[in-house]
């Protein structure tokens, strides 16, 4: 049997990852795991657009969507402190939410990656990619994909 020492979890806004946190939180109470829980603050698509840069809606976008995933982590922070779990969090910037987590998962190292599926289908698919197909194909270690 499989022994995880420490699990790392892809947390954004949607319900279906804190779906997976909740199978994290099983399976960290099961091993006596470390958790560390991460939010990719998505990459800017005009970073190179001088003046889109500095429009006070883009920073203020910016700014919020970090605030929101510091909230989202601290939430989900307190229910695993609560429950005797060792954990990190962390928020990344200028990265795409695949790289990022794959990222993070080398410099830890972690023995499992949890997250969920949103399950986009077609031509959203095709348009916005599959965080969770991207992670599953370049992991070299075990992931778990959480479906709604």
């Amino acid at each position: 049997m499989a022994h995880y020492h420490h699990i790392l979890v892809a947390i954004d806004e949607s319900p279906i990852s804190y779906a997976a946190a909740e199978h994290a939180l099983d399976i960290a109470k099961v091993f006596s795991s470390k958790v560390t829980l991460i939010s990719v603050i998505a990459v800017d698509p005009f970073s190179g657009v001088d003046f889109y840069k500095v429009a006070p809606a883009v920073t203020d976008y910016f700014m919020q969507a970090e605030q929101n995933a510091l909230d989202r982590l601290n939430d989900l922070k307190h229910t695993f402190t609560r429950e005797g779990i060792d954990l990190d969090i962390r928020i990344l910037h200028g990265i795409s939410p695949s790289d990022g987590i794959l990222q993070t998962s080398h410099e830890i190292p972690v023995d499992l990656i949890v997250m969920g599926s949103h399950g986009r289908k077609g031509l959203q698919k095709l348009i916005l990619g599959s965080v969770a197909q991207n992670v599953l194909g370049l992991a070299d270690i075990p992931v778990l994909i959480v479906k709604e």
